[in-house]
């Protein structure tokens, strides 16, 4: 499973790295995707997804 972060709609609030930091950091003042989702926190990036305020992250 992957994610990723539309870096132009990022506004850098922080709430996917809460939510998901196996798979999301903060560079600077955007979210950047670590790499692949890993084996069981496929629903924890989806959260993370869901929670985002600009729905700018995608998991597939």
């Amino acid at each position: 499973m992957k994610a990723t972060v539309d870096q132009a709609a990022c506004i850098g609030c922080g709430l996917c790295a809460n939510d998901c930091p196996e798979v999301f950091e903060m560079n600077a003042d955007k979210a950047i995707v670590k790499g692949d989702v890993p084996a069981g926190k496929e629903d924890a990036a989806k959260t993370a997804a869901a929670n985002c305020p600009v729905q700018c992250i995608a998991v597939a």
